[in-house]
């Protein structure tokens, strides 16, 4: 065993040989160099004017860039104003479009649509957020703290609408006296003249206070030890939905040590808890302002609350699940005219998903769709603000249903559900038009690794196709839908800024050029074939390969594990995964075949394929990357003895499980900042996947590489920031303890005293790959 830290001298490996146009150097120094992409792409309100974020002039920071429809040439937009025209972008209209109304620096403005005219309604020291329009569209609503208020658009009164306060509500009720305190009670009564007569004034004066009318009050709604979540008003303004969250008792939170501090201390760094620590728990309520009433969203009646998990039947005997499942409530979303309120539910252990109607006026909810998923509900769109309503009876959401994640509406007042879209692709993208007559769609129905942008009637129908470059695009529509401005990319070309008409055929403009660096271009970046092959149980896999040069191949090659889990990367545009993009390259310089699959659990391939991983990670997502490795023996010409593998995150997690598991398929493996034991890892990950510890051991056992360690043969490199709040650095420790007490010598760490999850430092990312370039080039060149 060898345990290395970057820092010591002399000890950086040799990189890659001179001869070759890439280095680990190169690759891995400031992303600058590469040249910068435009982002964060919007219109302005006027339809006229693209936003965007870019830095070709590779400062410190991205700046604000816009271009208008006659002049297309980038303007950079003064750093004063950048913040005043993004809080413009953001704004809120109303149901006319003839209002808007936003949030600058904490300020509540109104403005009119067509004159531009601006007012500002509020100038305070506290922050004003969650704008909107409500009460029939005469009043401006902004949340102040955890308050709801109103300004008068007619009036410019300000009304006060809730009135959260923390604690229990006071008791009404005298204090219960004890025999003792009641007897001195008297006694003073009955001793003292003074004290008579001052009770007898206390007493008519609650008497004539309750002879007055009384004075109309803002009902207090007491929280106890909760906090106010949201808050949100119907548009007429008579009733507010709001969620109040109670923390878990105790702090378990963990500790991460921080060595390399300003003051030369060692600091400690607050981080997650693990999994299976208590949860906090959710509560919604409806405040009726018209009767003064609050009333309790009714989820005890929800259709299958009850319903015990599958993976019980492996515990006989014991019911090692919770008694009861507690929810969450997200919403209500308003029919235009508030005569409906739609939420969407879902249950802690985020097995179901049910989407309601809200009778805001008793509190019950009436079912439009359920979706249960032994394993976990996901997927796009999939969340608590993807749904709305089309008209005053027709709502949208998307469902996986069928596998898939699709478009669906339902008709309240004849109880139907329609599928608007259908197949074996998925919705990832979904945007109502501001006339509320079409969806716009961004989805992969032309291939798996691509996104397209289409435009489809909400009444179902074919979908026009408004993309058509191979690849992805990331659309954003102008407010007058006339336009479409978008960044694009292809596997071998990073984002660039597009413009285009919004119809069917319409040619795209490119905006941007600039964004690749000249030295960036001086290379021939290959594009990244996206291959198939099958899988042991006859599934298709996805992957990117990168072949050598016929005279170069060495017969060796390289496996790359995305991480994350829930990713895709065998796509056709600009990875995320550049500087791996990049090492692929110079690793194909070098002979190496490299393949990059989307193994079981990655994104893109539907409900199946995501939930292939469901109580067994480090089973299909795994056995995947071994029917890689054969497919390219058998295919591609590589000797099966010399395949080596790598990764980050849940990346190295698999090269752990595989040199762990499957030590004959691979012969070296780099694992990067790593999950060794998944019992240490976060809640919101893990518990979909594995349910929870102490409910679902054995998942948990057969998913940790800490349980398999003794399997290792051979060559294995593990690097770890030991600042990670993500993945903590005590994962790897743990691991290289047990690593030793199994006497096991072919292993080193190299730890990284500066870097978080995601390194940020070009030397450590230069150290981290030199590292892993030196490991295969020592093991897998032929023996």
């Amino acid at each position: 065993m060898k345990i290395v830290l970057t820092s010591m001298a002399g000890m950086l490996l040799a990189a890659a040989s001179h001869a070759q146009q890439l280095t680990v150097e190169k690759i891995m120094r400031d992303p600058k160099w590469i040249g910068t992409s435009p982002d964060n792409v919007d219109w302005g309100g006027d339809s006229k004017t693209v936003y965007f974020l870019w830095n070709p002039e590779k400062a410190y920071a991205d700046s604000l860039y816009s271009i208008s429809l006659t002049a297309r040439t980038p303007v950079k937009t003064p750093a004063a104003e950048r913040g005043l025209i993004n809080a413009r972008n953001n704004a809120t209209y109303n149901q006319a479009y003839t209002q808007k109304v936003y949030t600058y620096q904490g300020d509540v403005y109104l403005q009119d649509a067509a004159t531009g005219k601006e007012t500002r309604l509020t100038r305070t020291a506290e922050q004003e957020t969650a704008v909107g329009f409500s009460f029939n569209d005469t009043r401006v609503v902004f949340r102040r703290s955890r308050n709801l208020f109103s300004w008068n658009i007619k009036t410019g009164e300000t009304e006060q609408l809730t009135d959260f306060t923390s604690g229990a509500k006071p008791s009404d009720k005298p204090a219960t006296l004890t025999p003792q305190q009641q007897y001195l009670q008297n006694q003073q009564q009955d001793l003292f003249a003074v004290l008579r007569e001052k009770k007898a004034k206390t007493e008519a004066a609650k008497a004539f206070s309750k002879s007055l009318p009384e004075a109309q009050q803002l009902r207090t709604i007491y929280i106890e030890d909760k906090v106010v979540t949201d808050a949100r008003i119907s548009p007429d303004g008579r009733f507010v939905v709001y969620r109040l969250y109670k923390a878990p008792g105790g702090n378990s939170s963990t500790q991460v040590p921080n060595y390399v501090t300003d003051n030369g201390y060692t600091a400690e760094l607050t981080a997650r808890p693990k999994v299976g620590n208590p949860l906090g728990a959710s509560y919604s309520y409806v405040f009726d302002r018209e009767k003064d009433t609050v009333l309790p969203v009714r989820t005890t009646a929800l259709p299958g609350l009850g319903d015990k998990p599958d993976y019980l039947k492996d515990y006989p005997g014991k019911d090692t699940a919770r008694k009861t499942r507690g929810v969450s409530v997200y919403g209500p979303f308003w029919s235009p005219k508030g005569t409906h309120a739609l939420v969407n539910i879902t249950s802690d252990d985020n097995k179901d998903r049910w989407i309601m109607l809200l009778n805001c006026a008793t509190g019950a909810l009436q079912p439009v769709d359920r979706q249960r998923d032994e394993a976990w509900i996901g997927g796009p769109g999939i969340n608590g603000a993807n749904m709305g309503w089309i008209d005053e009876q027709t709502c949208w959401f998307q469902s996986e249903a069928t596998g898939y994640s699709h478009l669906y509406t339902y008709n309240v007042a004849a109880k139907q559900k329609k599928a608007l879209t259908q197949g074996n692709y998925e919705v990832q993208e979904t945007k109502l038009s501001r006339h509320r007559d079409y969806f716009y769609l961004l989805t992969n129905e032309v291939h798996p690794g691509e996104k397209q942008y289409y435009r489809l009637p909400v009444t179902g129908g074919r979908a026009e196709r408004l993309t058509s470059m191979p690849g992805a695009h990331s659309v954003s529509l102008s407010p007058d839908e006339k336009w479409l401005a978008y960044r694009y990319s292809s596997s071998n070309q990073p984002w660039e800024l597009y413009l285009q008409e919004n119809k069917p055929g319409a040619k795209p403009v490119q905006i941007t050029s600039l964004a690749q660096s000249a030295e960036f271009k001086a290379y021939p970046w290959r594009t990244a074939n996206v291959v198939t092959f099958k899988a042991r149980d006859n599934e298709t896999v996805h992957a990117r390969l990168y072949t050598p040069d016929a005279a170069r191949k060495n017969g060796a090659a390289v496996i790359f594990v995305h991480g994350a889990g829930y990713l895709q990367n065998a796509h056709k545009w600009w990875s995320q995964y550049f500087r791996e993009y990049m090492f692929h390259n110079l690793l194909a310089d070098l002979g190496y075949t490299v393949l990059d699959i989307d193994y079981r659990g990655s994104a893109g391939y539907g409900r199946n394929w995501r939930t292939g991983i469901y109580r067994h990670m480090g089973g299909k997502d795994l056995t995947d990357q071994v029917d890689g490795a054969r497919y390219l023996a058998q295919q591609h010409g590589v000797d099966p003895k010399r395949i080596g593998i790598y990764g980050g995150s849940y990346g190295g997690f698999i090269t752990l499980m595989a040199m762990f598991t499957t030590p004959d398929d691979f012969a070296a493996g780099a694992a990067l900042r790593s999950v060794t034991d998944w019992a240490h890892y976060n809640d919101g990950y893990t518990a979909n996947i594995l349910n929870r510890p102490a409910e679902d051991s054995i998942a948990f056992r057969r998913s940790s590489p800490i349980y398999f360690a003794e399997g290792l043969k051979g060559h294995l490199l593990m690097c770890h920031g030991m600042v990670d709040v993500n993945v903590h650095f005590q994962d790897i420790v743990r691991l290289s303890q047990r690593l030793i007490e199994l006497g096991k010598n072919n292993w080193e760490l190299a730890v990284y005293p500066v870097e978080d999850h995601a390194f940020t430092e070009p030397a450590s990312w230069t150290d981290e790959y030199k590292r892993i370039l030196a490991l295969f080039e020592r093991v897998l060149q032929r023996r």
